[in-house]
């Protein structure tokens, strides 16, 4: 079934071929970061022509074969090659746009690109011409060299992983002990920092746990070697453990908190994956419909038995996972999720606001399809990096802070620093309303707001807020309403005017303090705030004596 599903995808594929620059044409799109391109319409990606020639050779069909060598010697010839320059081993995002004029160069496609080429040489090193065979061999040297040199720590989850992928592989496949050496040592290393924690760094990440299921299934299928098998597939079951408990049967989605995520709804794509490994447990489409991936073939993908009971099981439930730091000495950073068959409640005690962060999600069924709040900050209508977050969850009851850094990042947590000043028209938290709107109420109340989602009734409510220091400060702290095309918007306007510079470091104040209550019973007593010595917020929720989370009143730099 598989093979016949990916020569449909690569028939799909076919318009998009550019047979003058030998590489796959796509729509120009851009996460805002790492490319400067602005203005293009259509881009060639050095990952995706690859990913487009490798399904080529898998499908064995001899018609695609010159096409497939064609794509890999032009996307080889793309691979920086001067040891001199610190960019040496990876490739640009794109042929329009060269490494020197990227801000900054990307150095995970040493790992992407690498890894297409290993599969490619494991599996096809007999069908490549010999100039071409030795081609690849030299791309993949550089890329494990700029891997190794790189040297990721197992923090960055998916990089770890791709990096152990290339390396051990390449190692294996060219007879390279150093690079198979270095592959298990990264691998071994991955293992036993996210064994000790239970979870990965990048936690519960849609986009970025099916990028770590996927590697680690082709490294455990491509490697020849016992003990990579054997850490690969323990990862594994941790991470499908994850998938099954996170995953919310009545929506369909994969609940909250998510460390990185690009879109808020699951898309065809991450459907498709969970259709096809957990071998229809899940079902999203008929399979002669489903949306398949070129990559997915031969890779090994498939959900332990163990947990496909788990992925049906909608019942009432509460996760705490510390995904960072030490539980005893006040540095752990914990995700909290609350589940009933309806809903979905999932935060962060501590996040930044990046766009690809959802430190606070609801999902709710919406009678029968799926709705989501999201709470972000928005500067200039993008999300404002240093906004800082933290909470204190009970199981559908979220108490969470505002406070605001100077030393972050304005669109990226660290690829453009702010120094604590930003140009800005516009600056506000907002909390997004997307998915099935159909039957949703949402309303601005006293110092707050009110929104119901099918049998979900969510209150918000304000109890501290100030935001001052600059002039055309906006005071009424009322919560606003409106809708567009496919949103909901709720809104809390911090400034919006003619555009100026807000200096953090001048700001008396400028701290918030909110709960969300997603259930079904009144709103407990409000949070005792206090006003400490050192210019601080003291925040206890609920009525309780501990401390839920300290916010800082006056901006100032991040620990």
């Amino acid at each position: 079934m598989e093979q016949r599903l990916l020569i449909r995808k690569m028939q799909t594929l076919e318009h998009r071929y550019d047979p003058e620059l030998q590489m796959l044409r796509s729509p120009f799109s851009s996460p805002g970061y790492h490319t400067t391109l602005k203005e293009a319409e259509f881009i060639h990606s050095t990952r995706d022509s690859l990913s487009y020639a490798l399904g080529l050779l898998d499908t064995g069909l001899v018609p695609y074969e010159q096409r497939a060598f064609d794509i890999i010697g032009q996307v080889a010839s793309l691979q920086d090659t001067d040891r001199s320059h610190d960019t040496f081993g990876i490739w640009s995002w794109f042929y329009e746009e060269p490494l020197a004029q990227m801000a900054p160069p990307d150095w995970n496609w040493a790992d992407f690109c690498g890894s297409r080429l290993v599969q490619a040489l494991a599996r096809h090193g007999q069908r490549l011409p010999q100039s071409l065979h030795e081609a690849v061999t030299r791309s993949i040297d550089y890329a494990c060299e700029a891997i190794i040199k790189r040297n990721v720590g197992p923090d960055y989850t998916n990089i770890a992983i791709l990096g152990a992928f290339v390396t051990r592989i390449a190692g294996e496949q060219l007879g390279r002990s150093e690079y198979a050496d270095y592959g298990l040592k990264r691998l071994q290393k991955l293992y036993d920092y996210t064994m000790k924690r239970g979870a990965f760094q990048e936690y519960n990440s849609p986009v970025y746990t099916y990028i770590a299921i996927l590697e680690l299934s082709k490294l455990r299928a491509g490697t020849m070697d016992d003990r990579v098998r054997e850490l690969s597939g323990e990862l594994l079951d941790l991470t499908w453990r994850s998938v099954a408990g996170y995953y919310h049967p009545a929506t369909a989605q994969w609940s909250g908190p998510h460390s990185r995520c690009y879109e808020t709804l699951l898309n065809g794509r991450s459907k498709a994956f969970l259709q096809l490994a957990t071998r229809g447990k899940v079902m999203f489409a008929d399979w002669e419909e489903l949306p398949y991936e070129e990559e997915w073939y031969r890779s090994g993908l498939e959900c332990p038995n163990a947990y496909l009971e788990l992925l049906a099981n909608s019942d009432t439930k509460e996760i705490r996972q510390l995904y960072e730091g030490n539980e005893t000495d006040g540095s752990g950073k914990w995700a909290v999720t609350f589940m009933t068959p309806q809903l979905s409640v999932g935060s962060f005690t501590h996040s930044d606001m990046w766009n690809q962060r959802r430190p606070l999600l609801v999902y709710a069924d919406n009678n029968g399809a799926p709705a989501y709040i999201q709470l972000r900050c928005l500067h200039d209508g993008y999300d404002y990096c240093s906004a800082r977050f933290q909470a204190k969850q009970d199981q559908g009851q979220v108490l969470f802070g505002i406070d605001f850094i100077t030393n972050g990042g304005d669109t990226h947590p660290n690829l453009d620093p702010t120094g604590g000043t930003v140009e800005a028209e516009d600056l506000r938290l907002r909390l997004e309303i997307g998915g099935h709107l159909d039957g949703i109420i949402a309303e601005a109340v006293d110092a707050g707001a009110f929104i119901r989602i099918g049998a979900a009734e969510c209150r918000l409510t304000t109890w501290f807020a100030a935001f001052t220091g600059h002039a055309g400060a906006k005071r009424d702290w009322t919560w606003e309403v409106q809708k567009t095309a496919d949103k909901i918007l709720v809104e809390l306007v911090l400034y919006s005017g003619a555009r100026r510079v807000i200096d953090f470091h001048v700001l008396q104040q400028a701290a918030l303090v909110f709960s969300l209550d997603v259930r079904e019973t009144p709103s407990p007593s409000g949070p005792q705030i206090e006003v400490t010595d050192a210019g601080g917020l003291r925040v206890s929720g609920n009525g309780e004596e501990a401390e839920a989370f300290s916010l800082r009143l006056r901006p100032g730099r991040a620990e």
